[in-house]
């Protein structure tokens, strides 16, 4: 009997013994943070800094050689057509040497070829919004007779928006340009004998605001000189340098958000034009980057954001390349990879699965789940290394 007793003391002990045991080494559950996947509206979209600038700029040129008065205008001062904005005093110019008249006439076939180009430019433009008009004319009998969707007839209307837009644009660069070709030729021409001492003025070209003062003090300045920059700051358009990766994934007509300008709402934009050319430009990090100007209109700005912003400002432009109204999609954060494939870990029981999706287009929050979830499926966020398939886990309670 006593040894009996001895045994079931034993037993006892050891099992005490390993129920402590098995409470020290069971794994406890791992605190998780949890999201659902959900469907709703995703916007893929290229994001980059913005410099805003006016749309057509007039350099006002000295027309003689000689001493320019000071010029009492300030930058941001309104002035009108023929309004005189500074007045230069003639002197005896001197002779152009070979040299400076070799680089003269390199400038004006220079200037030329610019105005033949901005010339064709122009003309495709005005080809491209006759088209659009004709489309546009063509696609509304069709809605009319429930033949194409409104949707399409919205695009048409949009595609001769941008056309319009690009024509008028095309129409102020044949201006700009030819304003440019009659300055070089004005350094080259032969200068007209002005009596020493006789004060020319200099009369604005358009009505506008100064945007630019290059000339204050008075000093000698040669024929063709620029004394102040006129312009109309409520012409004003974004150019946006993109890096050529993502500006080919960028179309003409796309909409275009216009955020950190300084007000509280997004503004809206739409691309104008891509310039075919791209060039190199230094990173912060000291990375060559090869880079695309794109250039983009306000929509529909109002008049509060149009008188805020002026020429030279900073924006930050989000240039939509995909969007829908409704798609399953999961957190980013959620995610990571499983081989060659992408995968999350699913709530299932207070354990951690590891599941195999596949994805569709990405953001930096979120990413189109294509398959391998379902909406509502509870996904954990940041999943670390030490969570493994068939974990314990728990959700976290955020702390109020």
């Amino acid at each position: 009997m006593l040894r009996l007793l001895t045994n079931r003391r034993v037993l006892g002990f050891a099992a005490v013994i390993v129920g402590l045991l098995a409470i020290v080494l069971w794994p406890t559950a791992i605190q998780v943070d949890v999201a659902a996947v959900s469907t709703g509206p995703m916007v893929v979209t290229v994001d980059e800094e913005g410099v805003t600038r006016v749309r057509d700029r007039f350099v006002v040129s000295a027309p003689v050689s000689g001493r320019v008065l000071r010029i009492e205008l300030e930058p941001g001062d309104c002035v009108k057509r023929g309004q005189v904005v500074a007045r230069v005093r003639a002197e005896a110019p001197s002779l152009l040497d070979a040299r400076t008249r070799t680089e003269a006439e390199a400038v004006v076939e220079s200037a030329r070829a610019a105005l033949g180009r901005a010339r064709a430019e122009e003309q495709r433009a005005r080809a491209t919004l006759e088209q659009a008009q004709r489309d546009f004319v063509r696609v509304g009998s069709l809605v009319e007779d429930r033949v194409i969707a409104k949707q399409e007839f919205e695009a048409h209307e949009s595609n001769v928006h941008v056309a319009r837009e690009t024509a008028n644009a095309a129409e102020f660069a044949v201006r700009a340009a030819t304003s440019e070709l009659q300055r070089a030729e004005a350094r080259l021409a032969p200068t007209r004998p002005e009596a020493p001492g006789r004060v020319v003025s200099v009369t604005a070209p358009v009505d506008g605001v100064v945007l630019k003062r290059v000339r204050e003090s008075e000093t000698f300045v040669p024929t063709g000189d620029p004394l102040i920059e006129v312009g109309d700051p409520g012409q004003l358009e974004i150019v946006a340098d993109l890096l050529s990766t993502d500006a080919v994934r960028v179309k003409v007509g796309a909409r275009a958000l216009v955020e950190q300008w300084g007000g509280d709402t997004p503004l809206e934009a739409r691309v104008r034009r891509i310039e075919p050319a791209g060039f190199m430009k230094i990173s912060a990090l000291g990375v060559e980057e090869q880079r695309v100007n794109v250039v983009l209109d306000f929509v529909n700005a109002s008049p509060a954001a149009r008188a805020a912003l002026g020429d030279g400002y900073r924006v930050e432009v989000r240039v939509v390349i995909w969007e829908s109204s409704s798609v399953l999609k999961v957190p980013t954060s959620a995610l990571f990879r499983h081989g060659d494939k992408w995968a999350v870990y699913v709530m299932d029981a207070g354990r951690a699965r590891r599941t195999v999706i596949e994805l569709g287009r990405q953001t930096g929050q979120s990413a189109e789940v294509t398959a391998g979830l379902a909406e509502g499926t509870r996904v954990i966020l940041h999943p670390g290394d030490t969570l493994v398939d068939g974990a314990r886990a728990r959700e976290r309670v955020p702390v109020n």
